[in-house]
């Protein structure tokens, strides 16, 4: 039951995802162009989390790196005969569900989204339930099953769907953040969303045999460097004017004569960093088993994007604990590294109807597909030709 994952989700009247439906795998990849709602579906995910944890208001939706918004712009407002008064979300993992109703009141001082509806089921068998007609006094602002999780057994699979949504948090780091120039906002174990605290979370990974093995994968990876550690700062491989820190992540350049050939995270290339960041998440002990990250293909260089896509793959898919990510990407060469014949593996085509509606549809091979890479068509050209959708209108 530990490798229990959410296996699917939809979102209704929510920014552009009018109604949204996705069946969602360990690795989860969305393509389109900017604009198309792909951010959005990382947000949803986000909100329910913030739900499943029993509130819903700004801080809340912070700390999961859900964009704060005006109260009117979170729900859909599409020319309609109706406006739906709530947003819905619902989420379903192996037998469990958990289905939520919230509307946020268009004061914009508000403290807190209302819940409207709520279910936590598992098979046949409601555990916790609520409606306008059956609020019984409860406290509007406060989640009900987030109360009754309590008695919820561990291993049943309501309380492990509820405990990854908790969970859930959407990374978007940031060059500043991953060297350590800037303090992150919202630190945690064991990276901060913009990638705050790098350094402590290798240490940590590198004293594991899974660490140790990605190690030597990254410097495969790298190129340039035969070794990455973690090392209190000197004024030996850093800068007098590098802002003073316990500990930073430190490259031995193979190529530079000894005395000469450490390099500190505020002088190594801003991709390899990112190859760091990546490396925590999918193995870190503490990561979150169900995360997502905007823009996962960040300041990498095509091909090195290609290589981390593929060894991030096999990192997250060879995880014991069912750790499941969602990651946007707009490199067209990231593709080519994703294991798409594996049904762990879901690639998404994100895009606006005519009505400006967010559609997204799931990506797999097809006869067609397999005949084009029989003809040398990689899937980053098949992409950027328009076969997949996903791609602007330009």
């Amino acid at each position: 039951m530990s490798e229990l994952y959410v296996q699917r989700f939809r979102a209704k009247a929510f920014k552009t995802l009018d109604d949204v439906s996705l069946e969602l795998g360990r690795v989860n990849v969305f393509v389109g162009a900017n604009g198309s709602g792909k951010t959005n579906v990382l947000e949803a995910i986000g909100i329910l989390g913030a739900a499943a944890a029993g509130r819903v208001d700004d801080e809340t939706l912070r700390t999961r790196g859900v964009r704060p918004g005006l109260p009117d712009r979170y729900r859909t407002c599409f020319p309609a005969p109706k406006l739906n008064a709530q947003i819905r979300f619902e989420a379903e993992a192996d037998t469990a569900r958990y289905d939520v109703g919230l509307w946020h009141r268009a004061d914009a001082n508000a403290p807190a989204w209302r819940y409207h509806a709520e279910y936590l089921g598992e098979g046949k068998v409601k555990l916790v339930g609520r409606s306008p007609a059956l609020q019984r006094n409860l406290d509007p602002e406060a989640g009900l099953a987030a109360l009754e999780s309590v008695n919820l057994g561990r291993r049943s699979s309501s309380s492990i769907l509820l405990r990854r949504l908790r969970n859930y948090r959407i990374f978007a780091p940031t060059t500043p953040h991953l060297r350590g120039l800037l303090p992150d906002a919202s630190v945690g174990k064991p990276l901060g969303l913009a990638g705050g605290r790098l350094a402590d979370a290798l240490a940590e990974l590198f004293e594991t045999p899974r660490g140790k093995r990605a190690k030597t994968e990254l410097l495969r990876m790298i190129g340039w460097a035969s070794d990455i550690d973690v090392a209190p700062p000197e004024q030996a491989f850093m800068s007098r004017a590098v802002p003073a820190v316990q500990r930073v992540v430190r490259f031995t350049d193979k190529f530079m004569q000894e005395g000469h050939d450490q390099l500190s995270a505020y002088d190594a290339s801003e991709g390899a960093l990112y190859a760091l960041f990546a490396a925590v998440l999918a193995l870190h002990r503490d990561a979150p088993k169900l995360f997502a990250v905007d823009n996962f293909d960040q300041a990498l260089n095509p091909r090195f994007a290609r290589a981390l896509m593929k060894a991030f793959s096999e990192w997250i898919l060879g995880s014991n604990v069912g750790r499941q990510a969602l990651l946007t990407v707009h490199n067209p060469l990231v593709l080519d590294g994703l294991p798409i014949g594996n049904d762990d593996v879901r690639l998404f085509a994100v895009d606006r109807t005519e009505s400006g509606r967010t559609a997204v549809e799931r990506k797999v091979i097809t006869p067609e597909m397999v005949a084009l890479a029989q003809d040398g068509w990689t899937l980053s050209r098949m992409w950027v030709e328009g076969l997949l959708g996903g791609v602007p209108n330009v």
